[in-house]
């Protein structure tokens, strides 16, 4: 039976008064019903935050532990979780996939028990070579030092959001004469994998998430976004493909989701390199913010790299503005780790 929330409550406030006796514990020994009032906080304050409806994230959570193969650790405060963190791993790469501590307990050490519990869990059973996170409600302060320092690259991110009176006021570009553009359609998902890896070619974005070095790993990212709800809901009425007019293939894309009910979401947005600075990725996004707000969408939201400045300088000019920061942190298991002096312990060329 799972806890009530005022019994919930009231392990979360003791386990405050009561830091040193926090467990870290195996996902896979954990009833669900131990963590049914975490989720359920986590989920209300990623809806207050973000607008973005956690549910079906959480929901994964729980079938997945009920059959006890999701990877991962819980912070326990007796028979209640306070905080969790879960891995997945893909060959010689680990995800990060959530990290989430109630409030009552959120601090840098509680977090950091558990990012340590997942580091050594993802280095131990698979060896991988490479971890990636995304981790938007980590709330480390600035300066703290994290685990695995030395391999670790962090990546500072925006959550920006537009309100729909921003989108109504948009006007047509220049390329919205010359373009080419089509609803999304699932037979171009090769063609724009292909974009997709030519446009991060070398981008700070690639570092971020590798699956963008490839067109591969770009098939893979595409049917993730469609599939699954990491991102939200896919949404393919707000989504479209540039076409090239003279080989009618894939150019340019928009894909959007729904994060709630009355919330979009731009979940990816590139032009070919050969045609950037066109106002191509321009007229994409519009067409795409326009479909969500045509949905009932009364704002929409993206994520983009602090260090992508055009991409951050067009997402301000349209009207989108930063709501929250977060870092995308990526360990490099396989490269030496750097010397005290912030080098590479290797020789320079």
């Amino acid at each position: 039976m799972a806890l009530s929330t005022a019994a919930y409550n009231a392990r979360r406030m003791a386990a405050a008064r009561e830091v040193r006796l926090l467990q870290v514990v195996s996902l896979r020994q954990l009833r669900v019903a131990a963590l049914d009032g975490l989720l359920e906080e986590e989920t209300a304050e990623w809806q207050a935050r973000l607008g973005w409806d956690f549910r079906p994230s959480a929901e994964m959570v729980r079938r997945f532990v009920g059959l006890r193969t999701l990877a991962g650790s819980a912070l326990m405060a007796g028979e209640a979780a306070v905080g969790y963190v879960y891995v997945v791993s893909e060959d010689r790469k680990g995800l990060i996939g959530d990290l989430y501590v109630s409030a009552a307990c959120r601090n840098p050490a509680n977090e950091s028990r558990l990012l340590d519990a997942a580091l050594g869990e993802l280095c131990r059973e698979w060896a991988v070579t490479r971890i990636e996170s995304q981790l938007m409600m980590l709330t480390w302060p600035l300066g703290f030092r994290p685990h695995r320092e030395d391999q670790l690259r962090t990546h500072p991110r925006y959550f920006m959001v537009i309100p729909d009176r921003a989108i109504a006021a948009l006007a047509p570009g220049a390329a919205a004469r010359k373009a080419l553009i089509e609803g999304w359609t699932a037979r171009r998902v090769e063609e724009v994998a292909a974009v997709i890896a030519a446009a991060y070619h070398g981008h700070v974005d690639s570092d971020v998430n590798d699956q963008y070095r490839s067109v591969s790993g770009a098939r893979r990212f595409l049917n993730n976004i469609v599939q699954y709800p990491g991102c939200g809901a896919f949404f393919a009425p707000a989504s479209f493909v540039a076409l090239d007019a003279w080989t009618g293939r894939a150019c340019g894309v928009s894909l959007a989701s729904t994060l709630s009910a009355g919330v979009g979401h731009i979940t990816q947005i590139c032009v070919a390199p050969s045609l950037k600075g066109r106002g191509l990725g321009y007229e994409l996004l519009r067409r795409s913010l326009r479909a969500l707000a045509e949905a009932g969408c009364r704002k929409a939201s993206l994520t983009v790299t602090a260090a992508n400045t055009d991409a951050v300088g067009l997402y301000e000019r349209v009207g989108f503005r930063t709501a929250h920061e977060f870092s995308a942190m990526v360990w490099d298991l396989a490269a030496r780790p750097r010397s005290r002096f912030g080098d590479s312990a290797e020789a320079r060329p």
